[in-house]
């Protein structure tokens, strides 16, 4: 029986474990909090911190396994692939391109070398550093720690007096101490943030939707819905796909799956914000298979522990697919979720996560989400609408 290492223990990776045991596999799940949900479904729990490489090798070797990944667990992507590459297991591809991809500062160096788009960019270990460049930065700009996930520390900033704020709340949440501040790219339509897939470093699963986001939340830059197809136009798409195949191939990445993040300035240019060798949180890869048929889970669960990846193509979307991030407003004790009776949609899925009486909080990154809503329109323009005014169909009441 093959033996797969999971790292982390969130609700994301659960279709990931049961993909692993659809194909027979152990599941191994790591952190350093056994009461993350995942660890109740895997077949066994070890705790470790995911961001201490040597200690996650360590395990790696003892346990003897087959492959390891951190699926929608960006803090855990460079262990994963330092443990690849000591052990010579299937990798997402080098060492060194995986931790370009995985810190902000590297990547955004990284695309200004190599002549792609990118927005001017900062980087900073003090504060006083930072600050020091107040009056020189072009604003509106973004603050936010090189190395965090789920959009926590993320702050976009107007004016000089708003800065050291936002930067000291950058470095909180920066796991590295290292923190970035770059020119906000004021978007065009919306932008994307959804998964892809490659094999043997050449793209076969390519996908663009368009991300939506709660202005009233208590942090606005953390996705709250999402839709596919894009609102980006077939060029646009086009340009996007044939620089990411260029960075694929820059990097030498190998098979699997990306959580890639892009968006179209008000400049015309479209942007590659963010590719990280990893599946992304909020059940993005289940939202493609529910709107394309594709299973990029199980291809790369038979990917990481030397399995062949069933074949991969490009599918159409069947339909006008959409998932709301359900959330609460404020914090209190979770009471019911109300969805008004019109609503002139399929409710796939409705998978809450909370029960009555339970305590949630505001929305200040993805780990406050509460549970997902997946929606199918009939049309597009109908289902644009509806995402964008999201707080008149459906309430999530706090007592």
């Amino acid at each position: 029986m093959k033996k797969l290492m999971l790292l982390g223990g969130i609700r994301y990776l659960l279709p990931v474990i049961r993909a692993a045991h659809e194909q027979g596999y152990y599941v191994i799940t790591a952190d350093y909090i056994p009461d993350n949900i995942a660890h109740k479904y895997s077949d066994e729990y070890v705790n470790v911190s995911i961001i201490d490489k040597e200690a996650v090798l360590q395990v790696a070797q003892e346990k003897q396994i087959d492959g390891i990944m951190a699926f929608g667990v960006d803090p855990g992507v460079v262990a994963a692939s330092y443990v690849q590459e000591k052990m010579g297991l299937p990798s997402f591809g080098p060492y060194e391109s995986v931790c370009i991809l995985q810190n902000k500062d590297r990547f955004r160096a990284f695309l200004k070398e190599h002549g792609f788009n990118v927005p001017q960019a900062h980087d900073y270990i003090r504060i006083e550093d930072a600050m020091a460049d107040k009056d020189i930065l072009s604003y509106p700009v973004i603050v936010k720690p090189t190395d965090s996930a789920g959009s926590k520390g993320v702050t976009k900033v107007e004016d000089p007096a708003q800065l050291r704020a936002a930067v000291e709340h950058a470095f909180d949440k920066s796991l590295s101490g290292h923190i970035i501040i770059e020119d906000f790219i004021e978007k065009m339509g919306c932008s994307s943030d959804t998964d892809s897939f490659s094999v043997d470093g050449q793209l076969r699963f390519i996908s663009f939707n368009a991300q939506y986001f709660d202005d009233s939340a208590a942090n606005p830059y953390t996705p709250a819905a999402y839709s596919w197809p894009s609102t980006f136009t077939k060029e646009q798409e086009a340009y996007l796909t044939s620089e990411l195949q260029r960075l694929l191939n820059l990097l030498d990445m190998k098979t699997n799956v990306y959580n890639v993040e892009t968006r179209i300035g008000v400049d015309g240019k479209p942007y590659i914000m963010e590719v990280s060798p990893r599946g992304g949180g909020n059940r993005l890869c289940e939202m493609l298979r529910y709107a394309t048929g594709v299973d990029l889970i199980t291809a790369e669960t038979r990917y990481i522990v030397g399995d062949s990846v069933p074949e991969i193509v490009q599918k159409p979307y069947q339909g006008h697919w959409a998932e709301v991030i359900l959330h609460a407003d404020q914090s209190g004790l979770f009471e019911c979720l109300d969805i008004a009776e019109d609503l002139p949609a399929e409710i796939v899925e409705e998978d809450l996560w909370v029960k009555k009486n339970d305590r949630v909080g505001p929305f200040n990154g993805a780990n406050d989400a509460i549970g997902t809503l997946v929606l199918k329109f009939k049309d597009r323009e109908e289902m644009e609408n509806y995402l964008h005014s999201i707080h008149t169909w459906l309430k999530i009441i706090v007592q």
